[in-house]
């Protein structure tokens, strides 16, 4: 859900928001699908993230993620996704594991979900530098002050920060402990003003 301001403190973390699409990566055995937040099937559209799955050392998984393609200047253009461009070159900024080889993990706190995502990236064939999987880092301890992250991703030009309480469940819908903060000048606040006042007309 969206918050007014970025929370503070050791019970939060905080992770860069992308300016892409959530897909929600499945592997079972050498099959790879990949789905949107809606159940659209986007396998097709990314080669990238449907290799570096393959090469996890893992029999089966499901990993949460943004689907982003960058621009020149290395930022998150979702203006190349919506137009289909280059989107070979797409690549998944994994930042929850659901399940691991049959075990379902959204009963695990979120602290534990992430280790056990890191740990299998790195373990991955090609470590966690795989073009088409990447872990999206996450800020927390003495550095989780949440105004200045969201600062600093502001200053990038980045989307925004999403801020998540420490000890959560997995949740696919809305949540009191995943909490958005967007950047007012990024592209996607300007699309999503535009597309507002499209429909007020």
């Amino acid at each position: 859900m969206t918050a007014p301001r970025p929370p503070s403190g050791p019970l939060w973390l905080h992770e860069i928001k992308h300016d892409g699409i959530r897909v929600v990566a499945q592997r079972q055995g050498d099959r790879v699908k990949l789905y949107s937040r809606h159940g659209n099937d986007m396998t097709k559209r990314f080669p990238l993230i449907v290799e570096a799955m393959m090469r996890l050392r893992a029999s089966s998984c499901v990993i949460d993620g943004e689907a982003v393609l960058c621009g020149d200047d290395g930022i998150p253009s979702f203006d190349l996704l919506r137009h289909k461009l280059h989107e070979g070159r797409g690549f998944l900024y994994a930042f929850d594991l659901i399940e691991l080889d049959g075990e379902d993990l959204r009963g695990a706190t979120l602290e534990q979900r992430k280790v056990s995502l890191w740990r299998m990236l790195k373990n991955a064939t090609g470590g966690t530098t795989s073009p088409g999987l990447l872990i999206n880092d996450w800020i927390e301890g003495a550095e989780s002050d949440g105004a200045t992250v969201f600062q600093h991703a502001c200053s990038l030009g980045l989307e925004g920060i999403v801020s998540k309480r420490k000890g959560s469940r997995y949740n696919s819908g809305r949540s009191p402990y995943w909490l958005k903060l967007k950047n007012p000048d990024s592209p996607a606040v300007r699309r999503e003003t535009e597309e507002e006042w499209g429909r007020r007309r």
